[in-house]
């Protein structure tokens, strides 16, 4: 009885807490977070355990990535041996390092802001929406938070279960402890990283929904001149999240006068998230670019014939290896955009449904409550940046997409001209650096 009883605390939440215990545990093997869920599941508790892992692989993870380098062991030299190999090799090495120690050390000197930001989580649903007739379910919000991290777990599984099996073998990969750890660490925690933020945006998309289904409802009672309840054909998808009930005594003007709370509430949490990963997305989105973009080379140089394999077999398996982890942290990109741009979209529609309340209703009280909410709307809004430099929105899609092309045609246009080398047609990077520089002068 005890493992049914362990998992239905998982799959079935009684708070927002419990609904976040699984993405904390991931957090905390990983030295991501001290934190974890108390056996009562209604705060967080400082984890000594936690503190000491994180600390541990802050030393442990730089260390070996040093090590690797100083014995020039990567996993990159195993398909060739060219000049333009060996730098990647060691400006990967550098970057994984850079960008675990980065993530790692950011998460723990934030940590106070995920505290606070699940604090008005938990004030939202205990307190805030209630007085308006929602009250909130965990299982969906659980159920695709599950599948968000079953789907990316086993994107990375395939891939590194796939390299050991069948790419490594072949192609005579020097495979040892430490190799392995500096390779793929940082795959490891973009996947933690990304997995904790998108469920931390799916929750604020479900109180962005709830409030707009409550602005929703008020202008649905004023058209139908009646009090109702919301049907559940009307929005199952948000009623799978949420169930809402009408409270017939309350007034209009008491009801935006709440919502608008509630607003402002949601917009304090979207900004106490964005300051909890601003840095991890800027270096996670950093990681991600200048891993697609050296994969994408190694993979458009080696089909456009400009990078002879030893064989036909070794390339098929170089091709296929690169082509898997670029999608790997295509999708990681994806995941966070995507979880962003659904919660922008949502709090966007909220002004919408108050200026048709606005231009629907008769009592000059109301109608002054609906003029501050729209004031509101205009100085308070949801979004998310790396760190100010960019916005996490789909715009971020042609900025990666742009970047990566330009890139990609100067590397392949320095291959094409450079002269090949002993081990193949690579190019030596410190020339190809010079020539840029004078090209740009």
């Amino acid at each position: 009885m005890w493992l049914p009883s362990c998992l239905d605390r998982f799959v079935h939440p009684a708070n927002v807490y419990e609904c976040y215990r699984l993405i904390f545990y991931m957090a905390l093997f990983c030295g991501l977070m001290p934190y974890y869920v108390d056996s009562s599941g209604d705060r967080l508790r400082l984890s000594y355990f936690g503190l000491l892992s994180a600390v541990l692989r802050l030393i442990f993870y730089p260390a070996n990535f040093v090590y690797s380098s100083i014995e020039r062991r990567s996993i990159m030299i195993s398909f060739s041996l060219t000049n333009v190999s060996k730098f990647t090799a060691d400006l990967e090495l550098f970057n994984g390092m850079a960008g675990v120690v980065v993530v790692m050390a950011t998460s723990i000197l934030r940590s106070q802001d995920l505290l606070q930001l699940l604090a008005i989580y938990d004030g939202l649903e205990q307190e805030a929406f209630p007085p308006v007739g929602v009250n909130f379910r965990q299982s969906e919000a659980t159920r695709e938070i599950i599948r968000l991290s079953s789907f990316l777990f086993l994107t990375l599984l395939s891939f590194v279960v796939y390299s050991f099996i069948w790419v490594f073998p072949r192609v005579n990969a020097y495979v040892c402890y430490w190799v392995v750890v500096s390779y793929f660490s940082p795959n490891f925690i973009v996947c933690i990283v990304s997995i904790l933020i998108s469920g931390l945006l799916i929750k604020l998309r479900i109180y962005l929904s709830a409030l707009n289904e409550v602005l929703k409802n008020l202008a649905h009672q004023w058209d139908t001149r009646s009090i109702k309840a919301v049907q559940k054909q009307r929005s199952l998808q948000c009623l799978d999240s949420f169930s809402m009930y009408t409270i017939v005594t309350k007034d209009p003007a008491e009801i935006i006068q709440e919502s608008m709370e509630i607003h402002q509430l949601i917009c304090e949490a979207a900004a106490t998230a964005n300051k909890y990963f601003t840095y991890q997305l800027l270096t996670i989105i950093s990681i991600a670019f200048l891993i697609i973009v050296f994969d994408a080379y190694y993979v458009l140089e080696t089909l456009l014939g400009k990078s002879k394999r030893e064989s036909k077999f070794k390339t098929v398996e170089f091709v296929t290896f690169f082509s898997c982890q670029m999608i790997l942290y295509l999708i990681a990109i994806v995941s966070i955009v995507e979880g962003s741009n659904r919660a922008i979209k949502k709090s966007e529609k909220t002004g919408a449904i108050v200026h048709s309340l606005l231009n629907k209703t008769k009592s000059a009280e109301v109608r002054e409550k609906l003029q501050q909410f729209s004031m509101q709307l205009m100085h308070l809004k949801i979004n998310f940046t790396a760190a100010g430099l960019f916005n996490i929105d789909r715009t971020l899609y042609f900025t990666i997409s742009g970047a990566l092309t330009t890139y990609l045609i100067i590397l392949l246009q320095f291959t094409s001209n450079s002269p090949s080398s002993e081990n193949g047609s690579g190019f030596d990077c410190c020339e190809a650096y010079h020539n840029m520089t004078n090209h740009t002068v």
